[in-house]
């Protein structure tokens, strides 16, 4: 059986290939935020379906192609989709593609996801930059044997999230009046939504915003020591429980899209800014 090193350098060397580009920063793009790709001038469009050990991502919005480019002088590559836990994929699959991107060059890793409000002062519509979070997915990717190439067995996420990015994007939504906050990212298995009570429980323990993915990429890149920087739109409300709506994905994802100028601009400024 291949090992998870062996699966990694198949991978490299399939997109090294089709493509000698290096990328600095790597971006993951989440549910109804792919729109950034457009900002991007690309290089080489490379289907997840096509690499060697990629998985395919099976949520409505999630393209599936690894995105090659620049955003100002900046060399990124982009996954336009992500995996995770929910579809029934395993934690390193759904990190494998994070794993990938730092083996290709990358040094700063920038997330994105769709996410729903456990603070009575974030409105669906803002966005939130994550300054912490609570794992409560059922796994992690590290738990195992561990590829001491990539990283400690025992890593520290002290400091997962970039202080210094996270300030200039705060500045950033200041400057441009976009609503932006700091907060606590809740990261639960899904698919299903949370029940009124589930909301409150996780309210009291500290989150500001609840989602299905974004943590275990975190875990990984900490693994690698791979500085993040993640931001999520909230696309609906779970605190207080008065205010709380039935939610479908077509909803979520409208109003990702109609906050997507918003996000995309804070992101394309702090790349650039690199």
């Amino acid at each position: 059986m291949e090992s998870l090193l062996d699966r990694l350098n198949d991978a490299v060397h399939y997109i090294r290939l089709r493509t000698d580009f290096i990328p600095e920063c790597g971006i993951i793009l989440g549910t109804g935020l792919g729109n950034l790709v457009s900002h991007i001038k690309v290089q080489t469009e490379i289907n997840y379906s096509t690499i060697p050990h990629f998985q395919v991502s099976t949520v409505e919005s999630h393209s599936g192609k690894l995105i090659f480019g620049t955003i100002g002088s900046k060399k990124v590559v982009a996954m336009q989709g992500r995996f995770h836990y929910y579809e029934g994929y395993t934690m390193d699959e759904v990190v494998f593609p994070v794993r990938v991107m730092k083996m290709l060059g990358i040094n700063q890793l920038f997330i994105s996801n769709a996410a729903g409000s456990l603070n009575s002062k974030i409105n669906k519509g803002d966005l939130m930059i994550i300054r912490d979070h609570i794992n409560l997915q059922p796994s992690n990717p590290l738990i195992g044997y561990n590829e001491y190439e990539l990283g400690p067995k025992f890593p520290d996420p002290l400091y997962a999230y970039d202080k210094t990015l996270i300030e200039k994007a705060l500045a950033l939504a200041k400057k441009n009046k976009i609503k932006c906050h700091k907060g606590v990212y809740v990261s639960v298995p899904g698919p299903i939504l949370e029940t009124p009570a589930e909301y409150n429980y996780l309210h009291i323990i500290g989150g500001d915003a609840v989602g299905m993915s974004t943590v275990p990429e975190v875990i990984a890149a900490v693994h690698m020591s791979l500085p993040v920087f993640a931001i999520s739109v909230i696309t609906d409300r779970g605190y207080p429980i008065e205010d709380i709506q039935p939610v479908t994905v077509e909803e979520v994802i409208a109003v990702a899209k109609e906050a997507e100028p918003n996000l995309t601009f804070i992101l394309k400024e702090l790349i650039s800014s690199l």
